[in-house]
């Protein structure tokens, strides 16, 4: 390997992992001076006789990671002619999968970079739910994909979180009669807004038994039947104020109230195209 000072990295996509193969390579011999070079968004028979041309030029090998099979040819067949060794680190693991599970691959590049930007959205939407829980900071409101409001326990949170996991931007505020809401969220549009209602008996019993957890009495006026009328009545006039979808979540499962609100903002997304 000594002689082989430089590494051209090939790829149909950016190169990332075509590169890292070379440098872990590279890696392992620490007296060798290896250039490595990385020629990304390779699609033509024709660029790749360009690179190869270049390449034959010095004491060289190339790795690639074309997934497309008449690159992969053209490379092999181009290399070969200059006598230079290649390496072709995505084709047979490709074929050893296909091989064993029967499955087809699609052979399209850029596929684990579109993956990873789906990932990176996942964890902004999980960021944003946990900064703008809670109605913590009201200028969060505007940037949501939707805002949930309702009163205490019923769900606001778990559900933020549900749809972040599905890349959904979620605000909440707590509807409490005697704090006043931020302005900001009558500036946000009705349909991007759920309100979130319970049967009175039903938050009864989940609001006992989160005193129990608290090791308070049962018999707080946070459990009060009264005094839950009285918040269910005041979130109420605020969602009819609102003019917002509501959703009832008295025997609703967290997922099945998060397919009611994904629907929400699939139709608020359908009617901004």
């Amino acid at each position: 390997m000594a002689n082989l000072p430089i590494v051209y990295a090939l790829s149909d996509s950016i190169g990332e992992t075509a590169e890292m193969v070379a440098r872990a390579t590279a890696s392992q011999f620490s007296s060798a001076d290896i250039d490595i070079i990385r020629v990304p968004y390779i699609n033509s028979a024709e660029q790749i006789a360009e690179t190869v041309r270049e390449a034959a030029k010095h004491t060289c090998v190339i790795c690639h990671t074309l997934v497309s099979p008449d690159l992969r040819e053209a490379l092999q067949q181009q290399a070969k002619d200059y006598n230079i060794p290649t390496i072709d680190i995505m084709g047979p693991m490709i074929d050893a999968v296909q091989n064993v599970t029967g499955l087809v691959p699609r052979l399209k590049p850029g596929l684990v970079h579109k993956l990873d930007q789906e990932y990176f959205k996942k964890v902004e939407a999980v960021e944003f739910a946990v900064k703008y829980d809670d109605g913590k900071n009201p200028l969060g409101l505007l940037k949501a994909d939707i805002v949930i409001i309702g009163v205490s326990r019923t769900s606001k949170t778990p559900l933020s979180m549900y749809l972040a996991y599905k890349k959904v931007k979620v605000a909440n505020v707590p509807l409490v009669p005697e704090a006043p809401l931020p302005q900001e969220l009558f500036q946000v549009p009705s349909q991007r807004i759920v309100g979130l209602v319970i049967d009175q008996f039903k938050l009864n019993e989940i609001r006992s038994e989160r005193l129990k957890t608290m090791g308070l009495a049962p018999d707080a006026s946070y459990a009060n039947i009264e005094r839950i009328n009285e918040e269910l009545e005041y979130a109420r006039s605020i969602m009819r104020r609102l003019g917002c979808p509501i959703i009832d979540v008295s025997n609703k499962a967290i997922e099945e109230t998060a397919n009611r609100i994904l629907d929400v903002v699939h139709k608020n997304k359908l009617a901004n195209q």
